[in-house]
């Protein structure tokens, strides 16, 4: 399945490959350089610790470009009214007699501790396309789901709260 992500998560995602390769990588290396230079190999802890910084970045910078490779752009269509990606809905759940705010994003950005909802979670998938005042059931599996009715949406597409790992 491809991944899901905006034109700004791909620039975010690209700006942590060139910081890893072109700022990271040289000082690892570096340090690589050094620490082989101390002479006795065997009994080298920084020699090891260099060694596996470098394959912790280098798998990290494999990762990314795989992520990249095999993702699809995608952006928000909806209406000003309707819930959609980037936007903040409020919802009132009937079962818990409370009202709950997210913001729905991609799949990347998704955090429930910050209430940043991916639009492939069950709460965001459900939310998608509906207007304020609708009544949704969300599925959590087979035999459980519940119901919120959505009670305010606002456009917060221009807000800076990502939550891309940082380099």
């Amino acid at each position: 399945m491809k991944e899901k992500l905006t034109k700004k998560d791909v620039e975010k995602i690209q700006a942590e490959i060139d910081h890893r390769k072109l700022v990271l990588r040289p000082q690892i290396l570096e340090a690589v350089k050094e620490a082989r230079a101390q002479g006795d190999l065997s009994e080298n802890f920084e020699y090891y610790a260099a060694r596996r910084e470098n394959g912790i970045n280098n798998s990290r910078i494999r990762y990314l470009e795989r992520m990249l490779k095999n993702s699809v752009i995608i952006k928000d269509t909806t209406s000003s009214d309707e819930v959609g990606l980037n936007k903040t809905v409020t919802v009132y759940i009937e079962e818990d007699n409370e009202c709950e705010t997210y913001k729905i994003v991609t799949s990347i950005r998704g955090d429930s501790v910050k209430n940043l909802i991916s639009i492939e979670s069950p709460l965001g998938k459900a939310l998608l396309h509906h207007h304020i005042g609708d009544k949704i059931t969300v599925p959590v599996n087979d035999t459980y789901s519940y119901d919120v009715i959505i009670r305010e949406i606002k456009d917060t597409s221009d807000d800076e709260e990502d939550n891309i790992r940082a380099f």
